[in-house]
């Protein structure tokens, strides 16, 4: 399966139906804030019904008590409309903290959706996708949609319905006057229409090179001292310069699309007030129009064209909003293609000595490069086995197989007698231990990273855990840290070296005591005296333990029961030591 997120459907809807697509798609995120929601949109009733009734209030003082000098009628209704405006203030105070709730508990809830979806994914989705761009998506990306609905969303849904309430009042008070006031709205709504697609092409590529760039710094921090020892600051400084700069263009360009409708609005509303002033002058010298009424008319075309100069400013969140709902949607759409099997679709059991059995395997990695062909070969309880060959052979790929990082292409992996597909994760990570080269720890202590995913130990005192790795001869391991089970470790630092962190490793797996043990070069960043003790360890383990052993040091595989040559696509038994020398020196000078 192809899990490279740039290849997605997602980001390229047609662009028809944007508000139609824009709620489809946004409302699901707010179906647990229904309550919260409906309150905040009562406040907005609230404030968008006070901000029509002012105009009316106006019109009737000016006309009423002003020109009349009715000063107690003056005084009774600027009290009406100090009422109104508290009331306006504090409802639209109520609906911005409501909402800002909101967007709080929707940014902390999608990036949990994304980060559990994140781990649901198989080993292939991360060697495809970069671990920056992944960590802008959940920053970044969940931000931006925080911002709209923290933000955006109400202020947004108030200035619908006071463009609606305010035009439909202009309307009524006088449809001529009325079409000659909206018709520069229509004008702009038709800018907006058009320009729309190119804002939020533009929002999604600013994000996108927002995502490269972290990524670029991702991996300039995790290589930095490769970089250093090459003295090739220049090269990254470079590749960052170049990221920067992409980023930087993208973000203008975004900034000016972002901004365009305000001048649009911003025009269309003052034609729209020099056209109602002129022609409202015309109608009062006719004695159609008072002058309270014509302010009035003025203030509703200022209530109308206020708010779509709001929209304008709001739409280009909608539209980043949108922007960043792709990059999300493209990862939460994903699904696992490592999923356990029914017994009813998988292939059928059968009886057999082997705890593992390849039967026909191929498989290939996305780039459609075959890396096994046809693979036959069965593991039987208790035996050692080596798999050597060149580097690039298929080692890792083969005891990947065996741990079911990866499906097999064609073929059929069979632990134990049953397709291991069938195993659920829990059952399988039981039988199978995996000791990685390059191992994975976490920040906390020893103790907690040899206990990781343990859960018949996790709960164990520190004098109960070490009566246990004294009974499993590990102890002698324990020893190379300073401060035992408590020792502080920091992932990605050097508070301990390679070597120690393989030592770490290699607890974790054996405390668990699997049917089967991978090392894929375990043993290569340890030293010999540490190197004895491991392969001690390893004799001692439970005899029905299974252990392969990916090495290149020979005497790493000299006491395998059994060596396997991985070269080409192919799987095959080495026989003798010297067989295998002579197949591994074979397999170098073709490679």
């Amino acid at each position: 399966m192809n899990y490279s997120l740039a290849k997605t459907d997602i980001a390229k809807e047609k662009e028809k139906g944007v508000l139609k697509t824009a709620w489809r798609r946004l409302l699901p995120l707010m179906a647990e804030e229904k309550r919260t929601v409906f309150f905040a949109m009562v406040a907005i009733v609230i404030t968008s019904a006070a901000a029509l009734v002012v105009p009316v209030l106006i019109a009737r003082i000016v006309d009423v008590f002003i020109v009349k000098k009715n000063y107690h009628g003056l005084m009774v209704y600027s009290a009406i409309l100090f009422a109104i405006f508290v009331v306006g203030v504090v409802s639209n105070y109520i609906q911005i903290k409501t909402m800002g709730g909101v967007g709080r508990r929707l940014l902390y809830n999608l990036r949990n959706k994304i980060f559990n979806k994140l781990q649901e994914l198989p080993v292939a989705f991360f060697n495809q996708n970069k671990v920056g761009d992944l960590i802008s998506r959940i920053n970044n990306d969940t931000d931006k949609l925080n911002q709209f609905f923290a933000q955006a969303l109400m202020q947004f849904l108030s200035s619908i319905m006071q463009i609606v309430g305010a035009g439909v009042l202009i309307v009524v008070i006088d449809w001529r006057l009325g079409l000659i006031a909206l018709a520069p709205a229509a004008l702009a709504l038709l800018a907006t229409r058009i320009l729309s697609p190119w804002v939020k092409r533009t929002s999604l590529l600013s994000l996108r090179k927002l995502g490269a760039m972290s990524a670029e710094i991702q991996e300039s921090i995790n290589n930095f001292k490769v970089i250093v020892a090459f003295n090739r600051l220049d090269y990254f400084r470079d590749k960052f310069r170049e990221a920067n700069v992409a980023n930087y263009q993208a973000a203008v360009s975004a900034g000016i699309a972002q901004n365009v409708f305000n001048p649009v609005y911003t025009l269309a509303s003052s034609l729209a007030q020099i056209a109602v002033l002129a022609y409202g002058i015309i109608l009062i010298s006719s004695g159609h129009f008072t002058i309270g009424l014509l302010i009035g008319f003025l203030l509703y075309v200022n209530n109308f064209y206020m708010p779509l100069r709001q929209l304008a400013s709001v739409w280009p969140s909608l539209q980043l909003a949108l922007a960043g709902l792709d990059r999300i949607s493209e990862v939460l759409a994903l699904s696992s293609n490592i999923e356990v099997v029914p017994a009813s679709k998988a292939a059928p059991a059968k009886p057999s000595p082997a705890i593992i059995e390849f039967e026909n395997v191929f498989f290939r990695y996305s780039d459609g490069k075959d890396v096994l062909k046809n693979i036959n070969f069965a593991l039987l309880p208790g035996k050692t086995y080596a798999l050597v060959g060149p580097t690039g052979g298929g080692k890792t790929t083969t005891a990947s197989l065996m741990a079911r990082l990866y499906d097999p292409t064609g073929g059929t992996v069979y632990l134990e007698g049953r397709d291991i597909r069938t195993y659920a994760p829990a059952e399988r990570v039981k039988k199978i231990g995996f000791i990685l080269q390059d191992p994975f720890l976490f920040n906390g202590t020893v103790r907690e990273n040899i206990l990781y995913g343990n859960e018949e130990h996790k709960n164990f005192t520190n004098d109960q855990l070490m009566a246990v790795l004294a009974k499993e001869h590990l102890t002698g391991l324990l020893e190379r840290f300073s401060g035992g089970l408590e020792t502080k470790i920091v992932a990605g630092g050097d508070a301990v070296s390679l070597g120690q962190k393989q030592l770490i490793a290699f607890i974790r797996a054996t405390l668990r005591n699997p049917d089967i043990l991978i090392l894929d070069e375990a043993t290569a960043n340890i030293d010999t005296v540490t190197e004895k003790l491991l392969q001690t360890i390893v004799s001692e383990l439970p005899a029905k333990t299974t252990k392969v052993v990916i090495a290149h040091r020979l005497n790493t595989i000299a006491n395998a029961d059994e060596i396997l040559f991985v070269n080409a696509g192919s799987v095959t038994p080495a026989g003798s030591m010297e067989h295998a020398v002579e197949l591994l020196m074979h397999g170098h000078r073709q490679s």
